[in-house]
């Protein structure tokens, strides 16, 4: 028995009522009766095809109505089927649309009366909505730039025809995973549509002077895919990708729904063995890995025009938190016909391209009406946020979220102007992490906290330090249970060191590379983030507790807190602690003895806790000393 068989043997003794329910009827029976679903109403809907089945053609039963998500592969839309989902919002769902991560659409508010007729007039300018849901091969991303951009390296959409022709709106595919499976493939430099986020990932390399791809497999949420070193060529893609559904179809795990992500496979029986199953159900092998391409995150960092290789431009429409509308879509492709080509491109981060502008309408495109409502979000801050659906559309959602990004966004705006930089702010409403906040530069994930009266209030879980480019990272919790109206401070504190510190043109990812992460350990970035929110927008003191250019505490955390401590009692009492300072330790012979309270006697703004804080990080004995930054962290709750 192979080693797949054994593990498949052992988690797969009991089946999940998901299971249970996908025996009941096959997913075209349902399809068939659509209208007669439709006509029947609420009243006559059953449970399994309201909490499974319609799933599997993307509708989604939310109680009072339907969300239904629509398949756009590789984001690319033509403008016949741009205005056909904007009228079809406009009629039938309160002119409602999101943008969503997979680069496809959201139309919410759907009657379930309207649901047949809504999926005929999308199927009508080739528009499916199979399969975006459930337990099948979700919407297919890669650049929304491919075919067209300078670093496209190579055209994907005949790729992505072939393998969606393998088993979109194939009975025998339709429900027949045990889990959702998301795919990605990446032909140019730049990295923009998350590729190392994926079950299974497709990543531009060179092997040997061929370009083709390297393969990485199972990430899930919080964490990266693993390297299968594997290089595929072009032609072998789509060998390589129907015998891996093949074999996740016979060997995935079929029992707990939160653990039968291809990710689980992966590590009870290791990615070298499940690759050579793989190899053996498509009856060859394939060449080790090759040398990964990727290189950068936006080609056009700090710009949203872009200049395509046909000499025109794509011309990036920054959309908050993905919300647009069908009366906006249907103006944007207008426009987009009046300047460009008429085709729209939708991106990872949730934003538009109209692509195919000549340089001569660039101003005239950029002095109409619907370029000037967002081009007020051409900045920083929104360029590329992310925001998954909150509690408003979501039953998940913890907090409201999408809001949330879009007032953080602006906050900070207000707060900092930051020139030619980059910083990804990615937003989950809960821990399912649909706005992949793991991967970001500093992400949010949506949770209750207490504020200062110990009220419940909505929160976020902080991150930091997440990447994308030249390697698959996933961020680190700065910070526990932060109510949103403080978090907006820290990370305006962490902005604020980046507007400082960073190179010329350096983006956030970079800078946290090259500096906060190589410089300081994330327990001292915590505190200085807390302890700047306390000096300023708790004690109002008015004083910022800066980070060193060049720091020589070398991420000891020991170092760090005593270091800390010597720079607070400096800026709050214009004195120094001690005469003299080697190694970390106080030079005992001229060593300052103090009290508790000391900082409060020479600065009588400062409350006793926190001169008691900075007592502790200085104490003249390192026995008694405070060591980490954890055990300040609780004295600071006081405060």
């Amino acid at each position: 028995m192979s080693i797949l068989a054994q593990a498949f043997e052992k988690r797969n003794k009991k089946q999940n009522k998901v299971e249970a329910t996908k025996a009941l009827k096959m997913p075209m029976d349902v399809h068939a009766k659509l209208e007669s679903i439709a006509a029947a109403g609420y009243e006559g809907l059953t449970k399994e095809d309201s909490a499974y089945f319609l799933k599997c053609f993307g509708l989604f039963d939310k109680g009072e109505d339907f969300m239904l998500r629509v398949r756009v592969p590789i984001g690319q839309l033509t403008n016949a089927q741009a205005i056909r989902i904007a009228e079809v919002a406009q009629q039938y769902g309160d002119d409602y649309i999101d943008i969503t991560t997979r680069m496809q659409i959201e139309l919410r508010y759907l009657q379930i009366e309207d649901i047949a007729k809504v999926l005929h007039a999308l199927q009508e300018v080739g528009i499916t909505t199979f399969q975006t849901g459930v337990d099948n091969p979700r919407n297919i991303v890669a650049d929304p730039l491919e075919g067209i951009a300078f670093d496209n390296i190579i055209d994907v959409s005949p790729i992505v025809d072939r393998l969606q022709s393998q088993f979109l709106e194939k009975p025998e595919w339709i429900s027949a995973l045990p889990r959702k499976f998301n795919t990605g493939i990446l032909g140019s430099l730049s990295n923009s549509c998350n590729i190392f986020g994926h079950d299974c990932c497709f990543v531009l390399a060179n092997r040997e002077g061929r370009f083709g791809f390297n393969v990485y497999l199972g990430a899930r949420v919080g964490v990266q895919a693993k390297d299968a070193n594997r290089f595929v060529a072009v032609e072998e893609v789509e060998s390589f990708f129907m015998a891996l559904l093949k074999t996740f179809k016979q060997y995935g795990y079929r029992d707990n729904r939160n653990k039968n992500r291809l990710h689980f496979l992966l590590q009870d029986v290791g990615v070298e063995a499940f690759v050579t199953a793989v190899e053996a159900e498509a009856g060859r092998t394939f060449a080790p890995a090759g040398q990964t391409l990727v290189q950068s995150q936006n080609i056009a960092m700090g710009s949203n025009r872009v200049l395509q290789r046909n000499g025109k431009y794509a011309h990036k429409i920054i959309v908050p938190s993905g919300i647009f509308s069908g009366t906006d879509l249907i103006n944007l492709a207008e426009r987009a016909k009046s300047f460009g080509s008429g085709d729209l491109r939708l991106t990872y981060d949730q934003n538009i391209y109209v692509v195919d502008i000549d340089p001569s309408a660039l101003d005239a495109f950029e002095s109409t009406s619907i370029f000037g409502k967002y081009d007020k979000f051409n900045n920083l801050y929104f360029n590329d946020m992310i925001a998954c659906a909150g509690t408003a559309t979501c039953s998940f959602g913890v907090i409201p979220n999408k809001p949330d990004a879009i007032e953080m966004a602006a906050f900070l705006k207000s707060e900092i102007s930051i020139e030619s930089g980059m910083v990804r702010m990615n937003w989950s409403a809960c821990p399912k992490g649909c706005g992949v906040h793991g991967i970001a530069d500093i992400g949010f994930e949506g949770c209750k906290a207490k504020d200062g009266d110990g009220n419940r209030v909505d929160g976020v879980h902080l991150f930091l330090g997440g990447k994308i480019t030249r390697e698959a990272k996933e961020a680190k919790v700065l910070h526990k249970s932060l109510p949103i109206t403080e978090a907006k401070h820290h990370v305006k504190y962490l902005l604020k060191t980046y507007d400082r510190l960073k190179r010329r043109g350096e983006s956030f990812e970079a800078f946290e590379d090259r500096y906060l992460g190589a410089n300081y350990s994330y327990q001292a970035l915590g505190f200085f983030t807390k302890i700047n929110y306390i000096l300023n927008e708790k004690l109002g003191l008015g004083v910022t507790f800066e980070l060193e250019k060049e720091p020589k505490t070398y991420r000891k955390e020991n170092f760090e807190v005593f270091e800390f401590g010597l720079k607070l009692f400096k800026l709050l009492t214009g004195e120094k602690r001690y005469a003299g300072v080697e190694d970390f330790e106080p030079v005992l012979v001229q060593a300052r003895k103090i009290k508790r309270d000391e900082v409060t006697k020479l600065n009588p703004k400062v409350p006793a806790k926190l001169s008691e804080v900075i007592y502790m990080m200085t104490d003249n004995d390192r026995k008694t000393r405070a060591m980490v930054f954890s055990e300040v962290m609780t004295e600071l709750k006081g405060l």
